[in-house]
């Protein structure tokens, strides 16, 4: 089990009228990922809802903010509590026994466009064995083709984009490596955390973007950028690409600055805690039926 603090601060300068919010910002709520202790901090004095997606677990903080400045700041301690599985015994799942929750991540989706990828994914992939050995080549091959470098896509940048130009930061990473895992009808989506772990000469620690690919009857997650360290991420929101999961959507006029996040892992003797690190096992924190 893996013990993880964070804290996220957001500053925003707001236009007259105001805006609406919707932050997905809150650690989700799974079997997997349980919260110690969490604490929400809004400068206006203004009505909020938070609200849980049933599918994905997701969590919504929802608020309208009058004019002027606006600071949230959101602490959580959180424990996670991941399935650790042999990577030569996970088998791909046919699209006939995919449970219904895994079938909208097999198609095409905004930034993932993987009925543009199928040549591609079959001349790489196609004669390799099926199960978690091929994602992991799939993952493998992006991290290998990309280039990680900051200040290099921007948000209509798409995995085709990603193929074309050879760099990008990690949610260009992800979308490129769930278009050509869907273009071999593999469900692959889309998640955000935070980039525990990440080489401190990257920047400052951000939001960062994974992949979770259903192979059997779980869930398991896949770094292609590799900047970050898998058992560490703490799950904030999961969809079909970017456009589903930003940690903000705003209606309205508003300038903000750069999120500042911070991140540690907790570890105390006598506690089953473990400091997170690289692993060769595959690692989950969603069975079929935990989440959606």
């Amino acid at each position: 089990m893996v013990r993880i603090q964070f804290a996220i601060d957001l500053q925003y300068e707001l236009s007259y009228p105001g805006a609406d919010f919707v932050f997905n910002i809150h650690a989700a709520q799974t079997k997997s990922q349980s919260i110690v202790s969490e604490q929400l901090q809004i400068s206006q004095p203004v009505a909020s809802n938070i609200q849980t997606d049933p599918a994905t677990r997701a969590r919504y903080l929802r608020l309208n903010a009058a004019p002027g400045p606006l600071h949230i700041s959101y602490q959580a301690t959180v424990d996670i509590d991941q399935h650790i599985g042999n990577p030569d015994n996970i088998p791909e799942t046919p699209v006939a026994q995919l449970p219904l929750s895994a079938l909208a991540y097999i198609y095409p989706s905004r930034y993932c466009q993987s009925d543009r990828l199928a040549n591609l994914a079959m001349r790489e992939f196609g004669l390799l064995d099926k199960g978690y050995r091929r994602v992991e080549a799939i993952r493998n091959w992006v991290n290998q083709h990309v280039t990680f470098r900051g200040n290099t896509s921007n948000s209509a940048t798409s995995a085709l984009d990603t193929l074309t130009d050879r760099v990008g930061v990690c949610r260009d990473f992800a979308h490129l490596m769930i278009a050509i895992c869907r273009a071999l009808s593999i469900p692959a989506r889309f998640t955000t955390g935070i980039d525990y772990g990440a080489d401190p000469a990257l920047g400052p620690t951000d939001f960062h973007a994974y992949v979770e690919v259903f192979l059997g009857d779980r869930w398991y997650l896949f770094d292609p950028s590799g900047t970050a360290i898998p058992m560490g991420f703490v799950r904030l929101g999961t969809g079909r690409d970017a456009a589903d999961v930003s940690f903000a959507t705003i209606f309205g006029g508003v300038t903000s600055l750069p999120p500042l996040i911070a991140v540690s892992a907790i570890t105390e003797p006598g506690q089953a805690w473990e400091l997170p690190r690289h692993r060769p096992e595959a690692l989950s924190t969603d069975s079929a039926v935990d989440a959606g």
